[in-house]
């Protein structure tokens, strides 16, 4: 998985378009409109994301390695909202991390905390992916 060797980075802050391999996660990217948006579920946070929908099935399932439950993704405002007033107004703030997904890339609209949150659940899901895959003579079964 050489894409996910370093999994995750801060824009550079240039206003430059970033370069992604996959021409359906650049067109939601380059897309600002709230339609665009989906909602990552995972525990107890709901993590506004951008991506292909390809993409956002692997990140969520990589992300889901780390909890007992299920990660979601919802492509709809989910029914009880955004909970942290940070995450909600996070779409208006342009230094948002990118995390590289096979070939693709996911944009976290998140505030900072939440961020952390989902980058270190990101980080920890594919060090279990790793060990899962080594432990299966390396093939992978996500």
């Amino acid at each position: 998985m050489p894409d996910e060797e370093f999994p995750w980075s801060e824009p550079e802050g240039d206003g430059d378009r970033s370069v992604v391999d996959c021409e359906a996660c650049q067109s939601v990217i380059d897309d600002e409109s709230d339609r665009t948006v989906s909602f990552l579920l995972l525990d107890h946070l709901t993590i506004p994301v951008r991506s292909c929908e390809r993409h956002l099935e692997r990140f969520s399932t990589i992300c889901g390695l780390t909890t007992e439950g299920a990660a979601r993704v919802l492509d709809h405002y989910p029914a009880g909202g955004v909970a942290c007033p940070a995450c909600r107004n996070a779409r208006y703030d342009t230094s948002r991390p990118m995390v590289s997904v096979d070939g693709g890339m996911v944009v976290i609209t998140a505030c900072p905390d939440h961020q952390s949150q989902i980058l270190q659940r990101f980080d920890s899901g594919l060090e279990t992916h790793q060990q899962l895959t080594a432990s299966l003579g390396g093939h992978d079964t996500l």
